[in-house]
């Protein structure tokens, strides 16, 4: 069977408009949920995260090179690592904005990278980004809303996603994940750690992507998107949208 076939017909299952849907995990992002190496806190939080079946949506190959963009603790690029093994790369970017406001951001980076053999880390402003270019991939989870922070240049999102077009092979992915705000909530970034969805499909379409499908793999009702994602009684229960974005050929 032709693997354009193949991917359309994971797209078809994993990007139903309602109810659970489920793409087919393959073998090798399979292999890298089970490696052992990997930290219990991790294999802990699959069974809510669902990594097996967003890298499948982002169709994660052996042998592709990939960004995780803003890579936070390390949970992706770990995963991510074992998914396109020893002939892929993977690129861990994590901001210079957030290692000078949580130093342990920078250690974790290190860790993480030093950890996995065909990791390399990636430093440098969010507000300057540079990627290396021709990846087949680039996945950001929870982390889109965070250049939309008070800190930040109100460009800085813009500026963002035209670097990642331009990093990425013609054809290739643009995962986006992260925690849903009520429709035209422009202050959620701040306040709640949260964006509307809307928003950041008109923000990367802008840059020259074609949102491909979404995802309600991470979807939650029981959400009601006033709340800050930090707040006990929705951390980790949050409502959170899956944008596939592909670059055109």
């Amino acid at each position: 069977m032709a693997r354009k076939h193949v991917v359309s017909i994971l797209a078809l299952m994993a990007f139903g408009v309602g109810g659970a849907a489920f793409a087919q995990v393959p073998a090798n992002i399979a292999k890298a949920l089970a490696d052992p190496a990997r930290p219990a806190a991790d294999t802990a939080r699959d069974a809510a995260r669902h990594p097996g079946e967003i890298l499948a949506l982002a169709e994660v190959k052996p042998g592709d090179t990939v960004v995780d963009y803003i890579m936070g603790g390390g949970y992706f690029t770990r995963i991510l690592s074992g998914a396109v093994g020893p002939k892929g790369v993977v690129y861990a970017f994590q901001p210079a904005e957030f290692i000078s406001f949580k130093a342990q951001y920078g250690e974790d980076q290190k860790t993480t990278v030093a950890a996995l053999s065909n990791a390399k880390a990636v430093n440098g402003p969010m507000t300057a980004l540079d990627l290396p270019d021709n990846v087949d991939a680039v996945i950001t989870v929870q982390n889109y809303h965070d250049q939309h922070l008070k800190p930040f240049p109100a460009d800085t999102a813009a500026k963002a996603n035209a670097e990642i077009f331009k990093s990425l092979k013609p054809g290739g992915v643009f995962l986006v994940i992260d925690h849903a705000a009520l429709p035209g909530a422009t202050t959620a970034p701040d306040a709640l750690h949260r964006i509307d969805i809307a928003q950041v499909k008109s923000e990367v379409e802008a840059a020259g992507f074609k949102l491909e499908a979404e995802s309600p793999l991470l979807a939650s009702s029981a959400d009601p998107h006033t709340a800050s994602v930090f707040d006990p009684s929705i951390r980790g229960k949050t409502d959170q949208f899956i944008l596939k974005f592909r670059k055109p050929k």
